[in-house]
C-alpha cells in the first residue's frame, strides 16, 4: 500500500492557526497558511508526503465536540478553503488524511439538539444512548453515554443503521468534495466493530484509501487486519522510544520490537505497517520528554528506522517543547512560519534516506547488538540492509559486531571498513547499509 511508504506530519489546526479556542462562529479564512509557499517549501525540504490535519471541522472548542461534519470550522474558514489546500498539496506531491472523529460529537451537534428539544418524539432519539429517566451535568432532565465521563462529548449509537450511513455519507462527502486520500480514526479502540467493518466500503472507491485508527493498548490485530484497518497508532512503541532513552535501557524498546516485529512466527505484527511517533497532539513535545535534548536526532533515527510509518508532530523537527498542562493548549501552539535547524537537518536527511531504502519500510526486523546503552538493528530486504547504530552514552564507543565488511554511511555517503566493531560517537547515531 502506498501510505506505508510515506513520511507523514501531523498538523493540529486550531491551534497551529492560532484559531480562539472557543468557537465564535466568526468566519475567519486562515487554513490557507498551511499551503502557503514557506510551508510547502518545509514540507518539500523535510521529506514529507502525507500530511495527516486534526479536526476539520464546526466544532464548539478544541475540534472533538463536533457539530457540523461537512462544514469547516469557521475559525478555519470554509469548504473552498479546505479544497484548494488539498488540491494544492496534492499539486505538490503530498496526500492528506482528515481526523474522522465518530465515536462522539458535541453538545450542539444537531441531532443532539433536536433530542433535547423534542425528547422521545425525536426523530433522532435512537442516534445516542439516552436515557430520559436520568439527568446529567448540565440538568437535561435525561441522561446518555458519552466519552470517559465528559457529558460534553456525546457518543453515538454506531449500532443504529441510521447513523452509520450518516457517517458513512460524510466519508463519500469527504472525498467527493474535498478528495481526502485517508482517515484517522478517533478512539478507534472504542469504535463498534461492524462499524469499521462497514467503512472498509471506501475500499471500493478507492483500493488505497488509509485507514488509519487511534488505539492505545490491546492487541493491535483486533483493527488492523483486513476487514477494518489499514494502520494504527503504536503508543506500546511511543513509551519504549522515549523511556528506553531517558534509561539508556536499549533492552525495552528493543523488547517491543522484536515482539512486534522479530521474525519468528509468534511475533505479534509482522508484515504490518503501524504509525510510529515520538510525540503527538496529546502527548508532552519529546523535546520536553526527552531528559538529555542532545539525544533528539538519535530518537529520530530510531524512529525513522524502526518499523512503521514515521509521523513528526508538528514544530517538533525543530526542537518545539511544550508539557500538557490543565488542558492540550500548550502543545497545540500556533505557528506563524516554520523554523529550521541542525534538528530539522537530521530529520530531513533521515525522510530522504527512507524514501531511498525500501528495506526501512518493508524491511525484516532483527537485532544485532545490543547493551543497556547501546545497540544495533538491522532491516533487510530484497538483498540489502541498513543497520541502525545508536550510543547513549557520553564516550565514543566500538560496539563489537560479527562482521568484517564494507558499508556505506547513509548520513555521509562515505565509506566505513567494519572489521568486527563499529564506532559511534558519544551521544550519536550511525545508519550503515551494505
Amino acid at each position: 500500500m502506498k501510505a506505508f511508504e510515506k513520511n507523514v506530519y501531523q498538523i493540529y489546526p486550531l491551534g497551529a492557526a492560532g484559531a480562539p479556542f472557543e468557537n465564535d462562529h466568526a468566519l475567519t479564512h486562515r487554513l490557507g497558511h498551511f499551503g502557503q509557499k514557506e510551508w510547502l517549501d518545509h514540507y518539500k525540504n523535510l521529506n514529507v508526503d502525507m500530511i495527516l490535519f486534526n479536526p476539520l471541522f464546526e466544532s464548539a472548542s478544541h475540534g472533538y465536540d463536533t457539530i457540523d461534519y461537512r462544514q469547516v470550522d469557521t475559525r478555519l474558514g470554509d469548504n473552498q478553503d479546505l479544497k484548494d489546500l488539498v488540491s494544492t498539496l496534492h499539486e505538490n506531491g503530498i496526500s492528506v488524511l482528515f481526523d474522522a472523529v465518530f465515536n462522539h460529537v458535541g453538545r450542539d451537534f444537531h441531532q443532539f439538539q433536536d433530542v433535547l428539544k423534542n425528547r422521545e418524539n425525536s426523530p433522532y432519539k435512537d442516534w445516542f444512548n439516552i436515557d430520559f429517566n436520568g439527568n446529567n451535568g448540565y440538568n437535561d432532565g435525561l441522561s446518555y453515554q458519552n466519552w470517559e465521563g465528559y457529558d460534553a462529548l456525546v457518543k453515538l449509537n454506531l449500532r443504529n443503521p441510521e447513523v452509520v450511513q450518516y457517517l458513512l455519507d460524510t466519508v463519500d462527502f469527504w472525498i467527493d468534495e474535498f478528495g481526502v486520500d485517508g482517515l484517522r480514526l478517533d478512539v478507534a479502540y472504542f469504535l463498534d466493530h461492524d462499524f469499521l467493518k462497514a467503512l472498509h466500503h471506501v475500499k471500493s472507491k478507492n483500493p488505497e484509501f488509509f485507514l488509519l485508527g487511534e488505539t492505545l493498548h490491546g492487541d493491535y490485530n483486533t483493527w488492523v487486519n483486513d476487514e477494518m484497518l489499514d494502520s494504527c497508532t503504536n503508543y506500546e512503541c511511543y513509551k519504549g522510544l522515549y523511556s528506553s532513552f531517558n534509561s539508556k535501557n536499549f533492552y525495552e524498546i528493543l523488547y517491543s520490537f522484536n515482539r512486534q516485529f522479530g521474525k519468528e512466527q509468534w511475533c505479534l505484527y509482522r508484515g504490518k505497517h503501524l504509525l510510529a511517533f515520538v510525540d503527538n497532539h496529546d502527548v508532552n513535545r519529546i523535546a520536553s520528554t526527552l531528559e538529555n535534548k542532545n539525544l533528539l536526532p538519535a530518537i529520530y533515527a530510531m524512529l525513522y528506522t524502526m518499523p512503521g510509518i514515521p509521523a513528526v508532530y508538528y514544530g517538533s523537527e525543530w526542537g518545539m517543547e511544550g508539557v500538557k498542562n490543565n488542558n492540550d493548549t500548550s502543545i497545540r501552539p500556533e505557528v506563524k512560519e516554520p523554523e529550521w535547524n541542525e534538528l530539522t537537518d537530521v530529520i530531513a536527511k533521515l525522510g530522504q534516506i527512507r524514501k531511498e531504502h525500501p528495506e526501512l519500510i518493508y524491511g525484516d526486523y532483527e537485532q544485532i547488538a545490543i547493551n543497556n546503552p547501546w545497540c544495533i538493528y538491522q532491516r533487510s530486504f530484497d538483498g540489502k540492509t541498513v543497520w541502525t547504530c545508536i550510543n547513549l552514552t557520553p564516550d565514543p564507543i566500538d560496539i563489537p559486531v560479527n562482521m568484517n565488511a564494507e558499508m556505506e554511511n547513509l548520513m555521509d555517503g562515505q565509506t566505513e571498513t567494519i572489521s568486527g566493531s563499529v564506532h559511534v560517537d558519544p551521544e550519536s547515531f550511525k545508519l550503515l547499509a551494505f
